[in-house]
């Protein structure tokens, strides 16, 4: 086995990690409503739970609106319920077989919140990015130790996996920066 091989190994994981962040991002609410805000929403029916986005068409007909039209009338309540509990603020109003959202105004303080939460998801990713490479690390370690691969492919790989951790933490910064743009 190559130095190569182990860094293609955690490459995957680290794009998992990034799009993980990513999706976790765009549930984060900037000024519009988009349907990420509640899609994610567990909803308990018939002793059972699914995602929102399984029991109903969502859309967002205007900025600060969200409408939910269940599949089935009978959803209303579970859905309606499980909107006030998930704490996003949204005030609710059912008409006949839809449920309107409107989102409240985003103050100051809130969208400080918003960022310092933003910023520990971004750490959340960094810290599973660093226990992949930390795994790799060791086992390219571990290989030259059992000689199965040079004393200079050991440090290629390392700086390889460093190159690697460089590239990721870049991206994630941009996707917070233009986040934090957007929330501020």
């Amino acid at each position: 086995m190559t130095y190569k091989e182990f860094i293609d190994k955690v490459r995957p994981e680290f794009e998992k990690a990034f799009k993980f962040l990513e999706g976790e991002t765009a549930k984060i609410r900037t000024s519009r409503a988009t349907p990420a805000l509640v899609e994610d929403i567990e909803v308990n029916y018939l002793s059972d739970k699914f995602a929102l986005k399984q029991l109903a068409a969502i859309s967002c007909p205007e900025p600060h609106k969200i409408v939910i039209q269940p599949w089935d009338g009978s959803y209303i309540e579970s859905i309606e319920k499980a909107i006030l509990q998930s704490g996003l603020g949204m005030s609710s109003a059912v008409d006949k077989n839809v449920i309107r959202l409107s989102l409240p105004l985003l103050t100051e303080d809130y969208r400080h919140s918003l960022v310092k939460m933003l910023q520990s998801k971004a750490e959340e990713s960094r810290q599973t990015m660093r226990r992949f490479r930390d795994d790799a690390w060791s086992k390219i370690q571990h290989a030259q130790k059992e000689k199965k691969i040079s004393e200079d492919d050991k440090f290629r790989g390392k700086d390889d996996l460093q190159e690697l951790i460089d590239d990721y933490s870049d991206r994630i910064k941009k996707l917070i920066e233009k986040k934090e743009k957007e929330l501020l």
